[in-house]
């Protein structure tokens, strides 16, 4: 099964929609210049009432590990997405050290040599990379897809090193496509299934998840 992460949680109703639909994680967005940020009281609020079993991940931007370690336990996250495009590598390594947080190292394909930097990471403190199409100028998610065919051999090496989530311009209509081609060990959506920055459609948040199974499905019987 494809692990699913609807990201840039807001609210409560939508996270809720997000667990209802079968999303296996939630995003929520701690850099403040996005439309999607949240503060971390109000996400502890809405964390407070999801399953023990939904996956918690705050998605930061350039920060020390002691303010990602603070953010997580004020929060109450379980797991880091650091994607910013100056990240340290050696900062993932003191949070895990300090918290039983798992990380998500973001990597742009747009970076001339993204498996090279896939490699800076120390695959035993990650528990994912996730692959976006970055943008000049843009931190976070672009809501453009990359050309999946045309990265297979970045994406297969960094396969290699841990989990690959696939993200970038994802939606209902083309994540069995993206699926297909790229085989990846989660799916990251977020503008894909908005209504408009910061609140979620649950028609398309619905829609995302059971195209994903769909692809599961599929590919179970080939």
């Amino acid at each position: 099964m494809t692990w699913v992460k609807i990201c840039g949680i807001t609210n409560l109703e939508d996270a809720l929609v997000a667990v209802e639909a079968g999303a296996d994680a939630v995003g929520f967005v701690f850099y403040e210049n996005s439309p999607r940020y949240v503060e971390p009281e109000r996400v502890r609020q809405i964390v407070s009432k999801l399953p023990d079993s939904i996956e918690k991940v705050g998605v930061v931007v350039n920060e020390t590990e002691d303010r990602i370690c603070a953010i997580a336990d004020q929060a109450g996250l379980t797991a880091a997405q650091m994607h910013g495009d100056d990240e340290d590598p050696h900062v993932a390594d003191l949070v895990v050290a300090r918290r039983p947080l798992k990380v998500l190292a973001a990597i742009s394909m747009r970076h001339p040599k993204p498996e090279g930097w896939a490699m800076m990471w120390e695959q035993d403190n990650l528990y994912a990379f996730l692959v976006d199409s970055g943008g000049a100028g843009e931190l976070g998610g672009t809501g453009e897809p990359f050309d999946w065919s045309a990265s297979l051999k970045s994406l297969n090496t960094i396969k290699t090193l841990s989990n690959l989530v696939l993200a970038g311009g994802l939606n209902s209509s083309n994540v069995l496509d993206a699926i297909e081609i790229a085989r990846p060990w989660g799916v990251d959506v977020s503008s894909g299934v908005e209504a408009k920055p910061g609140k979620k459609d649950p028609r398309k948040v619905r829609a995302f998840v059971k195209a994903v199974r769909d692809a599961d499905k599929a590919n179970s019987r080939n």
